[in-house]
């Protein structure tokens, strides 16, 4: 994408930006303080989308920058009825799916599959993130969730998108989509209960080990 220097005020103003149909006539235009105000707009949901999807930072960083680079590129050819945030969450999911490939034939040709590895002592991005226990403790259950349910429950359930425009995004029928999210939330559900059960079983053994010493 070649972007141009602003239109004129009266031609792309700060309210015009505000609206999404005016966003995406402007990007299509070339107009960089389009593609600014889409940038400011939805840069934190897309990376947390793309931190709780891949696990990793580092790996939601770069899925992110290369999702703005598509952007850039594609910006000229936007239909004009685009919904820029499905549009977006499309790219997004699209990388991921690329990247976690090519990690798989990556630790397959070295033999290994030690995926997001991380020190002992260093939180991960779920628990950085997680602002309390019931939090965290959700965090933990979507990370155990397969990737094909963890992302329709993070794009219905986190992100707020409507299940059509979810569907979209990860190329389902709206009834398989469905389908899909109701197995999630059941696995999701039962994630919760599994974890506080292992909880519940370590506290009650380091007490034991307490009272036997």
């Amino acid at each position: 994408m070649e972007l141009r220097d602003p239109a004129p005020p009266s031609k792309v103003d700060a309210i015009a930006l505000d609206d999404e149909k005016a966003l995406v006539r402007a990007l299509r235009r070339g107009d960089a303080r389009a593609f600014d105000a889409v940038y400011e707009r939805y840069r934190a949901r897309l990376f947390a989308f793309l931190v709780r999807l891949s696990r990793s930072r580092h790996v939601a960083e770069d899925l992110l920058q290369e999702t703005w680079l598509r952007l850039a590129r594609h910006a000229l050819e936007l239909d004009e009825d685009t919904r820029l945030l499905p549009w977006l969450y499309t790219v997004a999911r699209n990388l991921h799916t690329s990247h976690r490939r090519w990690s798989l034939l990556d630790a397959e040709r070295l033999g290994a599959l030690r995926f997001w590895a991380r020190e002992a002592d260093e939180l991960s991005p779920f628990e950085r993130m997680a602002a309390n226990e019931t939090e965290r403790k959700l965090e933990h259950a979507l990370a155990a969730l397969p990737v094909a349910q963890r992302e329709v429950v993070l794009l219905v359930c986190v992100e707020r998108m409507e299940p059509t425009d979810a569907a979209r995004v990860v190329g389902l029928a709206p009834e398989a989509f469905r389908q899909r999210l109701s197995r999630a939330r059941v696995a999701l559900a039962d994630a919760l209960v599994a974890r506080e059960e292992r909880v519940a079983v370590s506290v009650t053994a380091a007490r034991k080990k307490g009272r036997d010493r």
